[in-house]
């Protein structure tokens, strides 16, 4: 009888350590992942601080949300959110052409300097990078769009290959669908996720081939809406043109629906817009999207979901001083 008594005491508290054991180990994984609120205790005010240079910044600047959002997709979508495309230096993914035009840098830089001041060696650049595109897409609503997971850490490295691997503009669906589907991202994360081309201007080499070179006939895009593909004409006059055109032409500022109402309407700018009407579900979900509270919520959704593919946490890379060199 007291054998069996000492056996269940030891087993009861081999069991307690194995628990235990489990508990921290969850524990442990938890922290070195991401979570909302990561700084909460090691840097309080890091949200606080980056909404600030971000909301003072987008008061001076209608056009930062747009720059912004497309900083953070060029860093997220080759290789997770990494603050790899902020690193200067030849060979590295900012030298690369579809890299070359990107925009916002300065206010990355200002909002990394003043957590800085505040809390150093804390806070990394790629959490920076996410939670201004936040703050400045946010800044016209007077409130926070979506909470935003922060405790990445920032590569150190930075390949010209990489930034290739974003969708190019004059992909065809299959291609797009391919490049989203490679990276573990839906069809309704694309056609949400391209709702942020109802911000931002493009360079017009990525428009012409649309309105001078279309594969096929030689000429203009068949499918682009004739009033819209002669207003681009004047602002691209030639396969040569080195200007911009609004992305959305009625909204170029304003985180709103009408770019799917471009889309809908055969006024979609780039190849990559106009092919989301060559799918079915894609088309639906365009029409979804159309309704600024389901356009709102899966934006959100979409944003999130590729904030947090193969990002660096706990040990991994490490906490830049200046985002545009290593440590």
């Amino acid at each position: 009888m007291f054998s069996g008594s000492s056996s269940n005491s030891k087993g009861k508290v081999a069991l307690c350590v194995l628990l235990v054991h489990v508990l921290l180990l969850a524990a442990s994984n938890g922290a070195a992942g991401l979570q909302v609120g990561f700084y909460r205790r090691s840097c309080p005010n890091a949200e606080a601080i980056v909404r600030n240079v971000t909301w003072a910044s987008a008061a001076a600047d209608p056009s930062l949300a747009g720059k912004l959002l497309r900083l953070y997709f060029h860093d997220c979508f080759p290789q997770g959110c990494d603050a790899s495309v902020l690193l200067d230096g030849a060979g590295t993914e900012k030298t690369a052409l579809p890299n070359e035009s990107l925009g916002g840098l300065d206010v990355v830089d200002a909002a990394k300097a003043a957590v800085e001041r505040a809390c150093p060696g804390v806070v990394s650049c790629a959490d920076v990078v996410a939670l201004a595109t936040r703050d400045a897409v946010s800044f016209q609503f007077g409130r926070l769009l979506w909470e935003v997971e922060t405790g990445r850490r920032d590569s150190r490295t930075s390949r010209f290959g990489d930034a290739f691997i974003v969708p190019h503009p004059e992909f065809d669906f299959s291609k797009l669908k391919k490049s989203f589907a490679d990276r573990g991202l839906s069809v309704a994360d694309l056609v949400a996720l391209s709702g942020a081309h109802t911000l931002g201007r493009i360079n017009c080499q990525f428009v012409s081939p649309r309105l001078y070179a279309f594969p096929g006939n030689g000429g203009l895009d068949p499918l682009i809406d004739g009033g819209y593909a002669r207003e681009l004409m004047r602002q691209c006059p030639s396969t040569a043109s080195r200007g911009t055109v609004a992305m959305d032409p009625s909204s170029e500022f304003r985180f709103d629906t009408s770019y799917y109402a471009a889309v809908k309407a055969n006024r979609g700018v780039m190849r990559s817009d106009a092919a989301l009407l060559h799918d079915g579900e894609a088309a639906r979900l365009v029409d979804e999207m159309q309704d600024q509270g389901k356009f709102l919520a899966a934006f959100a959704a979409s944003i999130k979901k590729l904030g947090a593919m193969d990002v660096l946490t706990g040990n991994n890379g490490e906490i830049r001083r200046n985002c545009r060199v290593v440590n």
